[in-house]
């Protein structure tokens, strides 16, 4: 007998757009929920209802317990669906659900109460005889401080250094207190070389467990998954049985219901048990592909009170998959959050993509900056890796900044392809910032500047200028200088390009590069440059031309479009925001001597803390901001005069500093 037949999706962004797409293949009407900026986002478009919850901030809206349940209520909705973050993982939500009458399509409370807690999930695996990492304050250095709630790597942080333990426990607290309501924390053993394998299972209402196999995560930043991959190809035999076998006795320990993941930590041929999230995880796409299941239905299946539709013998993997997650942030500054409007966005034709990002959508900094998630397969993991970087090739995303060139990047490394990672090996790579602009994107930039005309009434991707792309012109001359920053790596002096467009050259400072135009397409330019077809996306802009290629987005300004005093020197010891967000604490007071690198305040964005640090050594001549002001992109908020006798000559723009 069915249970329900209208499923409210207590979430946003890619994984409410992937929980309707299965909820309506599986024959249910769905309901989506949203806040005030995500009025016409993809999500609610796509569900056959949508209803209004709250304002921006998500403990009004997508983290209200009372507004989600009023929205079901109002809906006619039988089951709640919570994703993965917000309230996926919240006992007490999970509960209010029941209490009021409907189906929670996860575990039940009482077993998210249990796994969902680091603390407690361990003396579980305890009792099955399942391996842990030492715990407490005596398990020596470097230890990891980790929050026993929730998951994302928030509310974790490495200490090598015992005089560094107090200020890691007190940012880990209130960060784990503002991502998951708690911050308790546990001091556990850290592993500097493992690799972070987990186990996908589910349970069933009929006592039935199975397993769908393990995925290797390794590839990490700050704790935070970057590139996953399905099977995990560079464990043992050996290991992955026990890792199998451990992850379902716990799941059948517990009476797990739904979909979960139990992770491990293997480091040679030992293997630890770090966590069970109850929850489906971010990277379930790698599981589906390789053995063929839809999780979500398979979710809703076991909401519905049926048993699992098969058993442990009947799930096999073929091939391998893998999937990169995209995110607005600035992977060249130290991964700072982005925000803006993305004017052209590009997704791969000839992969899987997990997204709810369109053209001309504002990206704030309110919520997680994941914009999606690209996922490809192979029959070999060679073959798969491949696919990935010709994926990534094809993504544009313009008029906001992404870490899409460099995913691009780290899909084509020398380590990654011979599997040479661990949890600890991307936080230990040096900041990729002085990488020379290819060819190829100078190419792109100048012909679509070149080949532009001054128009009628600007199109959709036209400028405010009136420039658009359009049919060719001979022998065009312009002057361009690739931007420093996150967007474009190093800054490089302007060149000039001239275009003859029906020559089917470019003079680049005096080279001759065989150049001829294949197709257009809005944004999407196909050239041939000097043999070889390139292809990215372009906006010419005012003063700038944004040039796609190869994941990355390239940045070239337009000396000759500024006019006198358009562009001011920045270089006044100037402390700004890097990213829209809190301002938590500030630390020194105007007159307050500083050493290069002090920490001079604390932002908050995106439930991302961030160091503002000082560039030099100096004294504190203005201080702006005070904690709790909210902040914009770019507002300054401190002011450094140098300490001339300390040898620092002329300040510079301080970066924004990796936190």
């Amino acid at each position: 007998m069915t249970r329900f037949d209208t499923v409210l999706v207590a979430n946003r962004g890619e994984i409410a757009v992937r929980v309707i797409r299965s909820a309506s293949a599986s024959g249910l009407r769905t309901v989506a929920v949203y806040s005030e900026p995500d009025r016409d986002a993809p999500h609610t478009r796509l569900a056959d209802e949508a209803l209004l919850i709250g304002p921006a901030p998500a403990e009004d809206s997508y983290l209200s317990v009372r507004a989600v349940l009023e929205a079901a209520r109002r809906s006619g909705a039988g089951a709640v669906h919570p994703g993965y973050g917000f309230l996926s993982e919240r006992a007490d939500f999970a509960r209010a659900v029941v209490d009021a009458g409907l189906i929670f399509i996860g575990p039940p409370p009482g077993v998210i109460e249990l796994m969902g807690r680091k603390d407690r999930a361990r003396a579980v695996a305890l009792e099955v005889g399942v391996p842990v990492l030492p715990v407490g304050q005596q398990v020596g250095f470097p230890l990891l401080v980790k929050a026993v709630a929730g998951g994302g790597g928030k509310g974790m942080r490495v200490v090598r250094d015992p005089d560094l333990l107090e200020a890691a426990v007190e940012a880990a607290r209130r960060e784990s207190l503002a991502a998951f309501g708690d911050d308790t924390l546990l001091f556990e053993r850290y592993v500097e070389h493992g690799r972070h394998i987990e186990v996908q299972i589910l349970g069933d209402e009929h006592g039935n467990v199975v397993h769908l196999f393990e995925r290797d995560c390794s590839v990490q930043r700050r704790h935070q998954k970057v590139l996953e991959e399905a099977p995990a190809t560079f464990v043992s035999g050996a290991v992955r049985e026990v890792l199998l076998a451990s992850a379902v006795a716990l799941a059948g320990r517990v009476g797990y219901v739904g979909a979960g993941t139990v992770e491990f930590l293997v480091t040679g041929d030992d293997a630890y048990f770090l966590e069970m999230n109850t929850r489906l995880q971010v990277e379930h796409p790698v599981t589906e592909m390789v053995t063929g299941l839809d999780l979500v239905a398979l979710q809703l299946t076991i909401a519905q009170g049926e048993p699992i539709p098969f058993g442990q013998s009947d799930v096999s993997v073929h091939g391998y998959a893998l999937e990169a997650r995209v995110y607005a942030e600035d992977p060249f500054h130290g991964f700072v959050p982005q925000a803006g409007v993305a004017e052209v966005v590009h997704w791969p034709q000839h992969a899987r993509v997990d997204a709810a990002l369109d053209p001309g959508q504002r990206v704030g900094t309110a919520y997680d900056p994941m914009l999606g998630k690209v996922i490809v397969s192979g029959l070999t993991r060679e073959a798969a890796r491949r696919s990935l970087v010709a994926a990534l090739d094809e993504t544009a995303i313009v008029g906001l900044t992404t870490n899409v060139g460099f995913l691009r990047g780290l899909a084509d490394s020398d380590a990654f392809r011979a599997g040479r990672i661990d949890t600890g090996w991307l936080d230990a790579q040096p900041g990729d910032t002085g990488r020379p602009v290819p060819e190829a994107a100078w190419c792109l930039a100048a012909w679509s500047l070149a080949t532009a005309r001054p128009g009628a009434s600007p199109g959709p991707l036209e400028t405010p200028d009136g420039w658009r792309l359009a049919g060719p012109s001979a022998g065009a001359t312009v002057s361009l200088a690739s931007a420093a920053g996150g967007r474009s790596g190093a800054g490089e002096a302007a060149r000039l390009l001239t275009v003859f467009a029906h020559e089917g050259v470019v003079h680049v400072d005096g080279r001759t590069v065989g150049v001829r135009a294949v197709a257009t397409s809005g944004a999407r330019l196909c050239l041939e440059v000097d043999g070889k077809v390139e292809v990215g996306h372009v906006v010419v802009a005012r003063h700038q031309v944004l040039a796609a290629y190869q994941g990355q987005t390239y940045v070239f300004e337009r000396p000759d479009a500024f006019g006198p005093g358009v562009r001011a020197d920045l270089h006044d010891g100037s402390i700004v925001a890097p990213m829209p967000g809190t301002v938590l604490a500030v630390h020194v007071t105007a007159g307050s001597e500083v050493n290069e690198g002090d920490t001079l305040a604390v932002m908050e964005a995106m439930k991302m803390e961030l160091a503002l640090k000082a560039p030099y050594t100096g004294v504190v001549a203005s201080v702006a901001a005070t904690a709790g002001d909210q902040v914009v992109l770019g507002a300054r908020l401190l002011t450094l005069d140098p300490d001339e006798t300390a040898g620092n000559g002329v300040p510079v723009q301080p970066k924004a500093p990796a936190s």
